[in-house]
């Protein structure tokens, strides 16, 4: 087999794991782009592994923890890059990697102690270590863009059980840029097809217009916006979804958002 069918299957979310591990679409890029040269010059390793998602997803993580600067805050140039430092300062690299293993890419806890070479306890360990200070570290108020009623639902409860707000379910562009405009919402989850035959691409394009805000993609097709021809979402949940896969995506968009520095506010107990 050639070693464009070989990588092909794996690519977008090579592209996918890079992104959300760094918090851009350019540096995960670039690290994908650094692991292909590597695969070009030698493919033999690749092409003869007996797993090929688990080599190349483990080339990867090889590839990233090889650069200390990934696990220490460097001087940041902008507010966003310093925020985003701060957190990861926080978030070992490890547990990261973990998190974004099983919760994003859909792992199982074995396959993760092998791409990492670490033991199935560290595994648990980095995971629940993740999870708990990603929960601590941020909760907001969610607008969900979703035409299908059971989806929306189950998006919903995956967000109250992380600690958020639902402050709005639109089913059509119009009901999103209303909704938007009243609640402001901290981030987005939105479908691609709507309910009246609108796209929520172009929705979503309408809101970033006028309003800076993380946006979470939900698509069945997830190749037509991973194609490299445009620009893509650095946040992309695949259907059918796992919660886990959600819940991870959420705290991954807002651990990269610079506006989440704090908790939403609780309303006070009645007196």
């Amino acid at each position: 087999m050639s070693l464009s069918a070989t990588v092909a299957p794996h690519l977008p979310y090579l592209r996918r794991f890079a992104r959300s591990l760094t918090g851009s679409q350019s540096s995960g890029d670039a690290y994908v782009a650094s692991l292909l040269e590597a695969w070009i010059a030698d493919p033999k390793a690749l092409q003869t592994a007996k797993n090929t998602r688990i080599y190349a997803f483990s080339a990867l993580c090889r590839l990233w923890n090889s650069l200390s600067i990934n696990h220490k805050p460097d001087t940041p140039s902008e507010h966003w890059e310093s925020t985003v430092q701060d957190r990861l300062a926080t978030l070992p690299a490890l547990p990261r990697q973990v998190f974004l293993l099983v919760s994003v890419e859909g792992f199982t806890r074995a396959e993760v102690a092998s791409i990492l070479q670490v033991s199935d306890a560290d595994v648990d360990h980095h995971y629940d270590e993740a999870s708990r200070q990603i929960a601590q570290m941020i909760s907001t108020d969610v607008l969900i863009i979703e035409d299908e009623p059971l989806i929306a639902l189950d998006l919903e409860d995956i967000v109250h059980s992380l600690g958020h707000c639902v402050v709005g379910i639109a089913r059509t562009h119009k009901e999103a840029l209303k909704l938007v405009g009243e609640k402001q919402p901290g981030l987005i989850l939105s479908d691609i097809q709507l309910a009246d035959g609108s796209s929520g691409l172009d929705a979503v394009d309408d809101i970033l217009n006028s309003f800076s805000v993380p946006v979470i993609f939900i698509t069945a097709f997830p190749e037509r916006l991973l194609t490299g021809e445009r620009p893509e979402p650095a946040f992309l949940i695949t259907k059918p979804f796992m919660p886990d896969m959600v819940k991870g995506m959420i705290a991954q968009a807002l651990f990269f958002d610079m506006k989440s520095t704090r908790k939403r506010k609780q309303p006070e107990a009645a007196a």
